[in-house]
């Protein structure tokens, strides 16, 4: 291959948009014409369905990813290792379903929030699959591929900033999306992002993501904008500021508080254990 070729195939922003290219395209591609045609041929029940869908879709994702940088970088893929795999999932999960657990628990000694009664735990079929899904392909595009690439070539700090504000702008196209709304979104994008500086991983930053969707509609809460069912039937009743708007409890000043606590706490660990990584020759 031509030097200036070699340099215009590897040149970052290129590497992003086909890794996103790539990815996205086998997902979308087996699942058009492979899973939901023979699991719908085989199955007459849509939620099984499409359960069994969502989870070969990750999958998917997940080996599409590997074996498309495992050629094009020609490098091991140190960020879908099973290092602390077990550690990163459950403790990720739980730790993001414990901090909206915390607001929850805020809101009910406050007065704001009141169990109405308990629905039934269909929600832990399809429903949670799609947030095992949905939760994955952001973390893939955002934190793998458009957020390594950039972190490796312009440094952690500036692609802390940048990952924010790209994680932000897509979901500006939710409903019910208020100013508190942005400020979660840009802490959102650079708490898992700092996370993926301190591991090198993808399991903690998508286990977490996971635990903080999945709290909200445990909860009773609209997640992100919209309501797609409830485990627990609740009230919120009280200021917009502490129970959140229509956005759901994560866009409440207690949750954007304590997130950003998380972001401090892994931004620290990673400047103690040196994980920042620096701008590099080319770039600077």
């Amino acid at each position: 291959m031509k030097p200036t070729l070699k340099k215009i195939i590897h040149f970052p922003l290129i590497k992003i948009v086909l890794g996103i290219a790539i990815c996205l395209g086998v997902l979308i591609g087996v699942q058009n014409l492979v899973t939901k045609p023979i699991v719908y041929y085989l199955i007459d029940n849509k939620p099984t369905g499409d359960t069994i869908i969502n989870y070969f879709s990750v999958i998917t994702l997940l080996l599409s990813y590997f074996y498309f940088f495992k050629l094009y970088e020609k490098r091991d893929i140190k960020e879908l290792s099973k290092t602390n795999l077990k550690t990163e999932l459950l403790g990720g999960f739980l730790f993001g379903f414990l901090v909206l657990s915390l607001v929850i628990l805020t809101l009910y000694l406050l007065g704001h929030y009141t169990v109405v009664s308990i629905s039934d735990f269909s929600y832990l079929l399809a429903p949670f699959s799609f947030l095992v899904i949905a939760a994955l392909i952001e973390e893939v595009f955002f934190r793998l591929i458009i957020y390594r690439i950039i972190e490796k070539w312009l440094g952690t700090y500036l692609a802390l900033i940048i990952i924010s504000i790209i994680f932000t702008v897509p979901h500006l196209l939710n409903d019910n999306v208020t100013l508190l709304s942005v400020l979660l979104l840009l802490t959102f994008g650079f708490a898992h992002s700092i996370m993926y500086t301190y591991t090198k991983r993808l399991w903690l930053p998508f286990a977490f993501h996971l635990g903080w969707n999945f709290a909200q509609p445990f909860y009773g809460s609209n997640l992100s904008g919209t309501e797609e069912g409830h485990i627990i039937n609740s009230n919120f009743d009280g200021p917009i500021l502490l129970i959140g708007s229509e956005f759901g409890i994560e866009d409440s000043i207690l949750s954007i508080i304590l997130l950003l606590i998380v972001c401090i706490i892994f931004l620290r660990l990673s400047i103690r254990q040196k994980k920042i990584v620096k701008i590099s020759n080319n770039a600077a």
